[in-house]
């Protein structure tokens, strides 16, 4: 897996104060992307033991309340291997934090991957950019949506994260 950056501090991407991990490779190639350089799969650095000592140094610190995986698609297929073995690794290393995906992918799609046994909120569906909303809260398309993981999995049906 390859990254571009980890943002540190950022309160756009999630609940509360967050690190976010914005991965490489995604097959949306939504139109007007805000992160465009994120598609090619061999763009960025490698994810290594520093990029992963890096994240885990900011889960470490008490007012960070979790990770975000974004990119890019976290969700890409040569990505998928790596963030669920990452999700797992950071729920058991930090029960407290919470985990949050972005995917252009529809949750009814990647409701059974083994990730979401691991991830608490996915925004879920392509950007699409007539239906932009700046007003929305975690999203940037209206037909986007900001779905409770565990709560859905629970139930059997979408349940949104409300905040």
């Amino acid at each position: 897996m390859r990254y571009h950056n980890i943002t540190r501090d950022d309160m756009l991407n999630g609940d509360g104060l967050r690190v976010v991990l914005w991965v490489a490779g995604c097959n949306h190639c939504c139109k007007e992307c805000q992160n465009p350089v994120t598609w090619d799969p061999n763009g960025g650095l490698p994810f290594d033991q520093a990029a992963k000592q890096e994240l885990f140094d900011q889960l470490e610190k008490s007012y960070i309340s979790g990770v975000t995986f974004s990119g890019g698609d976290p969700l890409y297929p040569g990505n998928r291997m790596e963030i669920t073995a990452l999700a797992k690794e950071i729920r058991e290393k930090f029960p407290e934090k919470t985990i949050w995906m972005y995917t252009g992918s529809l949750w009814e799609t990647v409701k059974s991957y083994e990730v979401m046994k691991y991830v608490d909120v996915l925004v879920d569906g392509e950007y699409e950019c007539d239906k932009r909303d700046t007003q929305l809260h975690w999203k940037g398309s209206s037909n986007q949506r900001v779905i409770d993981v565990q709560d859905s999995l629970r139930r059997g049906q979408v349940v949104l994260h409300n905040s």
